[in-house]
């Protein structure tokens, strides 16, 4: 796959995720990991993860999306606080609630899902 175009699907990935088209932007990332380099893989593996976990939370199976974080934030705590210009600890630290709250049986709704936004501050913002 051209660089170019594994960019643009990165970023439209992003996009479906930011939509809330979860299961959309798994697929859409899960293309580009098939032929990303290995120091890559588990980042996008990361994210993938944290996309269908999100999608699991909207079809209400709450163990399954809980699961799938753990693996997701697993997967994104061996890298740097900004990767692909995505300051991840930001989704990190949104995770890290996520999974301590359905763990406890909690469940935070749907306008605290987060988006994920390219280089700003605070890149993760809550839906609403």
């Amino acid at each position: 796959m051209h660089p170019t175009e594994a960019e643009e699907k990165f970023q439209r990935g992003l996009a479906q995720f930011n939509r809330g088209e979860f299961f959309e932007a798994h697929e859409t990332w899960e293309e580009i990991w098939l032929a990303s380099p290995e120091s890559e893989k588990a980042f996008l593996q990361g994210i993938i993860q944290v996309s269908a976990a999100f999608h699991h939370y909207s079809r209400s199976n709450h163990k399954g999306a809980c699961s799938l974080l753990q693996a997701g934030l697993k997967k994104l705590e061996n890298f740097p606080n900004t990767h692909r210009g995505c300051k991840i600890e930001a989704l990190r630290a949104s995770v890290r609630i996520w999974i301590e709250a359905l763990s406890s049986g909690g469940d935070p709704g749907r306008a605290k899902i987060p988006r994920i936004v390219l280089g700003a501050p605070g890149n993760v913002d809550e839906r609403g």
